[in-house]
């Protein structure tokens, strides 16, 4: 598994995406990415290997019948908490179920941009403004999968700084286990546990 990740963070590489955009296309966290990457090279082999699982979803993100569906629950998870005004998809894979989800929940769509995409990483990431403002709205954050919880962590903060208030974040996949981030509830259609 790893020799075919090391290829896959290689051949992206080489593509010209950054670590970030490996991450979010191999769904690892960075420092598994940046760790995937110096094993392309000799250089520093004795660095511990980051502990995470690579999810791999394609079997979903290649139908869209299926992404309707998983949007479909994604949307009923939302609907746990109060009326949605707008669903804010993480990019680049929490768009499409972000999407469906506005159009299920009769709601607007905004997206949000991470810091793992943007050139300068001194910045929270960054709101869209080509898509819906969301001050004075409720809203629910969508993404695919959570690694650490610092990209949902960072749309969060956001937007509540743009005047919003996040009634939940749903994801797909929890690799985290968390059941809550800075007082939002977080609910997932899986949720990885390690075990001992």
């Amino acid at each position: 598994m790893n020799s075919k990740l090391i290829e896959k963070a290689t051949e992206l590489r080489n593509k010209g995406l950054t670590t970030g955009e490996i991450a979010d296309e191999l769904n690892i966290s960075k420092d598994t990415t940046q760790w995937l990457i110096m094993q392309m090279t000799t250089v520093n082999k004795t660095k511990q290997k980051p502990d995470d699982f690579a999810i791999n979803w394609r079997t979903i993100g290649s139908s869209s019948a299926r992404m309707q569906h998983i949007s479909g629950a994604l949307a009923d998870l939302a609907l746990e908490e109060e009326t949605v005004d707008v669903v804010v998809g993480i990019s680049v894979s929490g768009v499409p179920f972000a999407t469906m989800m506005a159009n299920l929940l009769d709601a607007e769509l905004s997206v949000f941009h991470p810091i793992k995409h943007m050139k300068n990483e001194s910045a929270q990431g960054a709101l869209s403004n080509n898509f819906a403002n969301i001050k004075n709205k409720t809203v629910v954050i969508v993404d695919d999968v959570i690694t650490s919880g610092t990209t949902v962590t960072d749309a969060i903060t956001v937007c509540k700084a743009h005047g919003a208030k996040p009634i939940a974040v749903t994801v797909l996949v929890d690799k985290k286990g968390i059941n809550d981030l800075n007082n939002v509830p977080v609910k997932s259609l899986i949720k990885i546990n390690k075990v001992g």
